[in-house]
């Protein structure tokens, strides 16, 4: 059985385990747990009524949550002339062609986000081994393949947050801190599972959103009412 820490188990005191809550409540639930000595992240897991095992189901993309997740992210960019300086002044950490590709190649990867112009998935193309596990890997469909490279860049940096479903149907997102606002935190909930619900798959069938579990870094799960 899991050690679990005294601050976690006088959490699941304020938790009733067989209920699914209303956003509103969860947040109040969440609230109740005693915190730890640093702001936690709070994090959305959904499962998805799809077949991951299907590529016509897989659902994929991005969203710029409307409070932020409280988290400044380093952004690469794959790119040259001026997209490039473009990138540079929107903040990108670092701006490179085969010369940042052949430096992914050899391990380097502290950056959180990686965007590319469409002329360089010629390089880009040679890291899906190293950039795809880490969930970094240029995508057309989140929004990280793309010629406006300005927005982009201005909007990973700020927190814009990347999803994609695991291969148990699941979603995982950040959706803020704990020292924000309830009604901040609410808003970002409803944002996302709203965002999910307009992609689900045509190929999906019955229920979309399944379930969803709402939790901070340090805290047990609370089961969310979203079906």
């Amino acid at each position: 059985m899991a050690h679990r820490s005294k601050r976690y188990r006088a959490g699941v005191e304020h938790l009733d385990r067989q209920k699914s809550y209303g956003v509103e409540e969860a947040l109040d639930v969440l609230s109740s747990f005693p915190p730890p000595k640093f702001d936690e992240t709070v994090e959305l897991a959904v499962r998805l009524g799809i077949d991951p095992k299907k590529s016509d189901q897989l659902v994929r993309g991005s969203v710029s949550l409307p409070r932020g997740i409280g988290k400044q992210k380093r952004v690469v960019v794959f790119a040259e002339g001026e997209k490039a300086e473009e990138a540079l002044a929107a903040g990108a950490v670092e701006v490179g062609s085969a010369e940042l590709a052949k430096k992914v190649q050899e391990g380097w990867t502290d950056f959180d986000v990686a965007i590319a112009t469409p002329d360089m998935m010629r390089h880009v193309g040679k890291l899906g081994r190293i950039l795809g596990p880490q969930g970094k890997m240029p995508s057309p469909k989140s929004g990280t393949v793309t010629t406006d490279v300005t927005t982009a860049v201005s909007e990973f940096a700020a927190g814009k947050i990347e999803f994609r479903t695991d291969s148990g149907a699941n979603v995982h997102v950040p959706v803020g801190k704990r020292s924000f606002a309830k009604e901040d935190l609410r808003e970002n909930i409803e944002a996302f599972l709203e965002h999910l619900r307009n992609l689900r798959p045509p190929a999906a069938k019955g229920a979309f959103l399944m379930a969803a579990t709402l939790t901070s870094s340090m805290s047990p799960g609370i089961k969310l009412e979203v079906r």
